[in-house]
């Protein structure tokens, strides 16, 4: 087993100090946001990419998360930015929690809310993430409005009462007394020691990190293909991604570019979205697969030689994800028994007739997607009059039904097989929409859709095509990332 693997796979407590400081030392890209490393003569964290001098090993401490490492007193590089570091992505009950947390779901401060929705009390949920990240739910959510707040005071020229309230403090006073408590300066220092951000009335633009490589052209090429007319577009000579944004009452746009130099998305947003960027960022981290680490992923299936030359071909090929879960559940249903490029015409279809306008700069983006409470209260007729059978337009409006009633929010921790499970109990959904709506939207690594044709046609050794039963069996050595095999598959 490689180092990469080893060290993600064992708990914070047991990571190896000697692997982190010789990943450290290499500054290498496949363990950026794996850890995070305090410098004790200077008392900053750091990224293990950061381009400063590497420290003595004997100055260094290191963490498994930023709030670890701010909980033992250190304070963010102004250099590597932490804030920008892509998510350790593992999947367990802490990280899924962690990653809610990061979206804002403690900004109202209601813990006991949060524990709820996670299916503990809320002792059990401190307990949790003590052990896992060493730090209590209030802690981890100071430290994710922090770093936040830090993210807007570098990359946007926004004013500061703004900024604490778009990172989710309740008053300008307790941002600036926590912000001094913690890194030893007022906010606006920041700024002064930085080039001012160019202020753009027009658009708020912010960066999300990934580790190398990135298949952006591909991933646009996937997307472009199933973009929801009216809702989304893909700009392929522009290499960038256009959509509508709808998040509580807030509406707006953004805009998606590649800076590969930097590795990293370059996001224009709305300004009309200020109050909602903390869960607006975590949607598109998801869309894009901006948590993946490819290195772990690709060392494992470039062992099968069906698939070794795919991977070899496209390094850092991604699993396109979902801005909404009901979006794209919705999407998947009218792709049932019909071509890709007969689906988007229905999807287009739907939005018109059941959507609602929304005003961008993009003359290809002009609604919002229908809202479950819609589609789940539309006549069955209403919605087959798009051109779909009434058999699948009942389905619709029974997904719609039951995203409305909470049940595409599923529980942090729940298992792949339990996710399937609760998806097919909506009549009309079958294992290969389940398994669909379970890899794109629901972000199961693992999901795989041994029903799909193109699947079952691109895995036969010598033309003809396997069987869903043969095709499972054979993709039982892809797991745990069974999708990214069936995605690498699907682009051929």
């Amino acid at each position: 087993m490689d180092t990469v693997t080893t060290l993600v796979a064992e708990p914070p407590n047991a990571m190896d100090s000697a692997s982190c400081y010789r990943a450290l030392a290499a500054k290498d890209t496949r363990f950026d946001g794996v850890f995070f490393t305090g410098v004790t003569t200077t008392g900053v964290y750091c990224r293990p990419v950061c381009t400063v001098k590497t420290p003595r090993a004997s100055s260094c401490r290191f963490f498994s998360s930023a709030a670890a490492a701010e909980a033992a007193g250190f304070r963010p590089c102004l250099r590597c930015r932490p804030e920008l570091a892509p998510y350790a992505l593992q999947e367990n009950l802490a990280h899924a929690v962690w990653q809610r947390i990061a979206s804002g779901a403690l900004n109202d401060g209601d813990v006991e809310r949060l524990a709820g929705e996670v299916g503990l009390s809320s002792r059990q949920l401190r307990r949790v993430l003590l052990q896992h990240f060493g730090v209590t739910p209030v802690e981890l959510a100071q430290t994710q409005r922090l770093l936040f707040a830090k993210k807007l005071l570098q990359e946007t020229a926004m004013p500061m009462t703004d900024v604490a309230f778009a990172a989710g403090f309740g008053s300008v006073r307790r941002f600036n007394a926590l912000f001094a408590q913690r890194y030893g300066m007022a906010p606006g220092s920041i700024r002064r020691a930085l080039p001012r951000p160019t202020a753009t009335p027009d658009a708020l633009t912010l960066r999300l990190a990934y580790r190398p490589p990135l298949q952006w052209e591909r991933l646009l090429g996937y997307l472009s293909g199933r973009a929801i007319a009216g809702v989304e577009a893909v700009d392929l000579q522009a290499a960038a991604y256009l959509r509508s944004v709808r998040l509580d009452s807030a509406t707006g746009w953004v805009r998606v570019t590649h800076a590969p130099s930097r590795h990293q998305l370059e996001l224009e947003v709305a300004p009309s979205l200020a109050p909602v960027l903390m869960p607006l960022l975590g949607r598109m981290r998801k869309l894009f697969d901006l948590d993946a680490n490819p290195a772990i992923i690709e060392a494992h299936l470039k062992q099968d030689p069906l698939l070794g030359p795919r991977i070899t071909a496209t390094p850092g090929l991604r699993v396109p994800g979902a801005f909404d879960a009901f979006e794209l559940a919705v999407r998947a249903v009218l792709g049932q028994q019909v071509s890709v490029a007969g689906a988007t015409t229905l999807s287009g279809r739907l939005v018109q007739r059941f959507g609602t306008l929304s005003a961008t700069p993009f003359a290809a983006v002009t609604h919002a997607f229908p809202l479950p409470e819609v589609l789940s209260q539309a006549d069955v007729s209403a919605i087959a009059a798009i051109g779909l059978p009434q058999t699948r337009a009942q389905t619709i409006r029974n997904l719609a039904q039951f995203a409305a009633q909470g049940g595409l929010q599923l529980r942090p921790g729940m298992t792949l097989d339990d996710a399937v499970a609760c998806l097919r109990t909506v009549r009309g959904i079958g294992d290969w929409t389940a398994h669909y709506i379970a890899l794109r939207a629901l972000r199961f690594p693992d999901a795989f859709p041994a029903g799909d044709l193109g699947l079952q046609k691109a895995a036969a050794e010598e033309g003809g095509r396997l069987t869903e039963k043969q095709l499972a069996a054979r993709a039982s050595a892809w797991a745990p990332w069974r999708g990214y095999a069936a995605l690498s598959l699907w682009m051929g």
